[in-house]
């Protein structure tokens, strides 16, 4: 049975991970236009670069919670493929092996030129200086705000697979992400895991989970084990 999961920043920040979700579009102090944007790149890319190179260090020291092992263990049961709006690697630390990450990942490089050509970061951090193959600066592996999202037509792809559909920690507020809840089929099953329920008024088959990522994860994997 395949359970389709979609994580957001609610299961990252049980592990003191910030988002800019958390604070009127700050970031750790920033606006999100400032250091997440391909604009801001341009204008400024030592900034930028430092700014990931110091929430990637965040990452690194950062432990996967309660949840992401839940979600990892749940794979001896059903067929797992978690799809993720978060940038660290905290699902993999935990032990997931099918994790498609929708917004890049921050342990890794990519080409300033050629989006798709990436590289496994040495340490914490991206040097100014530090060229892809092509000669071209290296900068995060992130999609920023105005860019493309390359991996949504994979993640689609995957939500119409689902015999079971989770939803934990996101507000369905960022796009396209999500807007993945509507490739799930009509019949399947959709649980919500978030201390704020987002509105999903429209969806059938809906059962929601008012609690935060760790505790609320407890609470399904009783409920998915029982029902399987």
């Amino acid at each position: 049975m395949k359970l389709v999961v979609l994580t957001g920043a609610g299961i990252s920040a049980e592990s003191g991970l910030k988002t800019f979700r958390d604070a009127d579009g700050l970031w750790e102090g920033y606006n999100v236009y400032d250091v997440a944007t391909p604009e801001a790149w341009e204008r400024n890319p030592e900034l930028v670069q430092q700014f990931y190179n110091e929430r990637r260090q965040q990452v690194m020291d950062a432990k996967p919670n309660r949840a992401h092992e839940i979600l990892a263990e749940l794979e001896s049961d059903f067929d797992v493929e978690i799809i993720t709006q978060n940038i660290d690697d905290l699902h993999e630390r935990a032990g997931s092996t099918k994790v498609t990450h929708l917004h890049g990942i921050i342990t890794r490089s990519q080409s300033d030129a050629k989006p798709n050509l990436t590289y496994p970061i040495k340490g914490s951090e991206i040097k100014m200086g530090e060229l892809c193959e092509l000669g071209s600066q290296l900068r995060p592996h992130v999609v920023w705000f105005g860019e493309a999202v390359p991996m949504i037509e994979v993640a689609a792809t995957i939500c119409q697979q689902a015999d079971l559909f989770v939803l934990i920690g996101t507000s369905l507020a960022v796009y396209p992400a999500a807007g993945l809840i509507d490739f799930v089929p009509s019949a399947v099953k959709k649980y919500i895991v978030d201390p704020r329920t987002p509105d999903v008024n429209r969806y059938k088959n809906v059962i929601t989970i008012e609690d935060g990522a760790v505790n609320g994860m407890a609470k399904l994997k009783a409920i998915l084990l029982n029902e399987k």
